[in-house]
């Protein structure tokens, strides 16, 4: 199995129709065996990965996951992450804001969630709601108290997205790797996965009646969705459009891109000078006698 994670990353500068970019792409594995040890080796080399980026204490990574309801976030993280040491990770889902995140900036409930040096972040769902379900739903906006002057309409998003990249130029020049993953769902498969929630006893508590709702304006978030991966993918903080409708391709795509982006750090663990090699060895003697 080879990934090149190239065929999904979006250039700067390219105008985004997500219409050209495919929700499924030939399997990447040949059966369910081979899928399994697919993901187990890239499973291995993030945990190895982790623990060096850990250890080193110089750069952290921030995953964000974006995407249509039913589009796999959950499973994507769950799967992936699974062989990571819970020390050194972090999840936040950002839901509707509180009353105190209103009384603040968008970037502000965010920014509390970055993860520290050495960590891995992720973000399910995250400040790019506020381009997005804000977007499409005015209501939200009209809650936030903004100031007067405050541009409207497209002027609003674009000092939005400029906020953003902003903060993402920030982070970066400050150690924080960022990876921001869409995965792209058709609606047909979309309907296919909520209606298995409703059939399915153990997933019916998924489903709730905006679900609906909010695919009646499937072609409203579409919209959004490509003005904001338009102006926010960046070179140093790029997004990926990953085909969602395969699940089990989407976890192998996202593994391949967060194992690439490590090993560009090249982190590892500190070395030793002689003065600590030869402390080591006097305490190795006392353990020893």
């Amino acid at each position: 199995m080879k990934i090149d994670p190239a065929r999904f990353r979006v250039e700067p500068g390219l105008k985004v129709r997500l219409k050209k970019w495919p929700t499924r792409v030939k399997a990447l594995y040949g059966s369910k065996t081979e899928y399994e040890k697919a993901l187990a080796k890239q499973i291995d080399d993030l945990s190895a990965l982790q623990g060096r980026l850990y250890a080193d204490n110089r750069y952290a990574l921030l995953l964000i996951f974006q995407a249509m309801d039913a589009a796999g976030k959950d499973g994507v993280i769950k799967h992936v992450m699974s062989g990571v040491n819970p020390q050194g990770c972090q999840v936040f889902s950002f839901k509707h804001p509180s009353a105190m995140e209103l009384d603040h900036d968008f970037l502000w409930r965010t920014t509390h969630a970055l993860p520290e040096r050495g960590r891995i972040g992720i973000f399910n769902r995250s400040y790019y709601e506020e381009v997005l379900i804000v977007r499409v739903s005015p209501e939200i906006l009209s809650a936030q108290n903004l100031p007067r002057e405050s541009p409207k309409g497209d002027d609003l998003w674009e000092q939005r997205y400029q906020s953003i990249t902003g903060l993402e130029r920030h982070l970066h020049r400050n150690g924080t790797r960022i990876i921001k993953f869409f995965l792209h769902l058709s609606k047909e498969e979309q309907r296919k996965r909520l209606l298995a929630r409703i059939d399915d006893p153990e997933k019916q508590w998924k489903f709730a009646g905006a679900d609906i709702e909010q695919r009646r304006h499937w072609n409203h978030y579409a919209k959004a969705y490509e003005d904001c991966i338009a102006a926010t993918s960046t070179r140093h903080v790029p997004w990926y459009v990953v085909p969602a409708d395969d699940k089990r391709n989407a976890r192998l795509i996202v593994a391949q891109v967060i194992v690439q982006t490590l090993k560009r750090l090249h982190v590892d663990y500190p070395r030793s000078n002689a003065r600590r090699r030869s402390e080591l060895r006097a305490l190795r003697k006392q353990l020893v006698r």
